[in-house]
């Protein structure tokens, strides 16, 4: 499997980073864009540096390179996933304002009919931000917000981390070793 994965500047790109270890785990190729902003919130959340996220991917692009290989239709994956998904992110892809690589990275696959997968970082959400996460579901966007769970024992961040990246996994057909489905009572 062949995955393209956008980190954008939203608080949360530690999900970023541990989605691109299970799929390095996983053994999928992976095609990894992070924006300026998303390398800023790095660097404010955690001790990692963005080399650490880029030495996890197959394939690495600079986001201002419209000419690269994720940039066009004839690039042959299976989806894309935009995580943690800004609330500029989630705009610029429900509008077709493809200004940036990763933007017109996720607007590739929407034309071609793939996969793509949002994970929106924003709390409260503003009615803007409402309407634009139903646009997206409207034209094809999985929508798999980071929401806390409580079943399975994830009582640590770890834990909540990897239900959403178990969540992300199902959205491709793959099953995630870290998580836990919920088995009624």
């Amino acid at each position: 499997m062949r995955l393209i994965v956008g980190i954008s500047g939203a608080s949360g790109v530690v999900m970023g980073y541990a989605l691109l270890k299970a799929f390095r785990e996983a053994g999928v190729e992976t095609h990894l864009v992070v924006t300026e902003a998303a390398e800023k919130t790095l660097a404010c959340e955690t001790s990692l540096r963005a080399e650490d996220l880029k030495g996890l991917a197959d394939a690495f692009y600079d986001p201002r390179d419209m000419a690269a290989r994720i940039a066009s239709g004839s690039f042959a994956s299976d989806g894309m996933i935009v995580i943690p998904c800004s609330m500029k992110t989630l705009a610029g892809i429900v509008s077709g304002y493809a200004d940036n690589l990763m933007l017109r990275a996720a607007d590739v696959c929407l034309k071609e009919g793939r996969k793509l997968v949002l994970v929106p970082r924003e709390t409260p959400l503003s009615l803007v931000h409402l309407r634009n996460l139903k646009a997206a579901a409207e034209v094809g966007c999985a929508i798999v917000p980071p929401m806390l769970t409580f079943y399975g024992g994830a009582d640590t961040v770890g834990k909540q981390i990897d239900h959403i990246i178990g969540k992300i996994f199902l959205q491709f057909g793959l099953a995630y070793k870290n998580s836990t489905s919920w088995n009624g009572v």
